[in-house]
């Protein structure tokens, strides 16, 4: 099978794995950067060039696409989509997790618990908020930030409206949320492929942070999963569409809720902490998802009328409770 990884750096711990695990596998596998690429929008078959060469036959894609380059990620992603290809996580998917309000509307409409948040942009709206969220402390977020990027905690309402104003006066988008406290700084982060759970550890932040962040010092160590939180994972995942994710929860009183939900989770610190060859996992689940798609000879058009079916259930209005 022929794998290409979009990645800007092949020498990362991720994308590193998933090319040992595919190579191990007998499988050849490419790594390029996604801004390497050309996108031809014509009238007639869409087309993608790698420089000034057409991308050769290519059985499925793996995106790691970052924060940074989402835009434009997405666009190649979406491309390849068009072209027929598989991919491990649709443009549409990868976009509806990447956006943390849009992600959070979607799973409440499948009565999926997450924090109580508020999206506001008027000052006006700041005290309504936070009575909607249980006051202060409160998380403020930037609606598109990984790895703790862009959350901070506000210990005062003053606090709360000195930091929106700073980010709206920037012209970022912010969620103020409920701070979760019976969490203590803790959270869940499982890997979900193909509708099951691969692996998962307990993230507690280290002394003075309440991030649990690996990246800003948290420790990991193995957890076993009750089933409600293994359903919950799973559901999660399904409802954003994705293939792979890393969902993160917070153990609250009622129940996991969902924090956010990874499209492109890193494997370094959850194979470390759950001992789980997580890249050979998501490589077993690729072949039986391209075989599948082979079986099926899926065309251009039922991949399009495949991501069309996923924007209209998330246009389709729901019944109202007790109807």
């Amino acid at each position: 099978m022929r794998i290409l990884v979009l990645s800007r750096n092949a020498a990362l711990y991720s994308t590193s794995r998933i090319v040992l695990a595919a190579r191990a596998r007998g499988h050849h596998v490419t790594v390029a950067d996604p801004l390497g690429f050309q996108i031809v929008v014509s009238r007639g078959e869409p087309t993608l060039l790698l420089g000034d060469r057409p991308v050769g036959d290519v059985d499925l894609v793996i995106p790691r696409i970052g924060a940074s380059i989402t835009n434009y990620g997405l666009a190649v992603v979406r491309q390849f989509d068009m072209m027929g290809t598989p991919v491990l996580n649709s443009a549409v998917a990868i976009a509806r997790s990447r956006d943390k309000l849009r992600a959070l509307q979607l799973l409440t409409r499948k009565n999926i618990d997450v924090p109580i948040t508020v999206c506001a942009r008027s000052p006006a709206g700041i005290e309504s908020a936070l009575e909607l969220v249980g006051g202060t402390p409160a998380i403020v977020k930037l609606q598109q930030g990984t790895q703790g990027i862009g959350t901070m905690i506000a210990e005062t309402p003053q606090a709360v409206s000195s930091l929106l104003e700073t980010l709206w006066g920037l012209s970022q988008d912010i969620i103020v949320q409920e701070y979760i406290r019976e969490s203590k700084g803790r959270d869940i982060r499982t890997i979900v492929v193909g509708n099951r759970v691969i692996a998962s550890m307990r993230r507690t932040a280290k002394a003075g942070e309440f991030r649990s962040n690996l990246h800003r010092g948290g420790l990991a160590m193995k957890v076993n999963l009750p089933p409600s939180y293994r359903k919950t994972a799973i559901e999660a995942t399904r409802v954003m569409g994705l293939d792979v994710a890393g969902v993160d929860m917070l153990e609250g009183t009622n129940g996991p809720k969902i924090l956010e939900i990874n499209s492109s989770p890193g494997l370094e610190g959850i194979e470390r902490a759950s001992g789980v060859d997580v890249a050979s996992a998501m490589i077993r689940y690729a072949e039986r998802l391209v075989e599948r798609v082979n079986n099926r000879r899926a065309s251009r058009k039922q991949v399009l009328d495949r991501i069309q079916a996923a924007v209209d259930d998330e246009r389709t209005p729901r019944p109202r409770e007790g109807r």
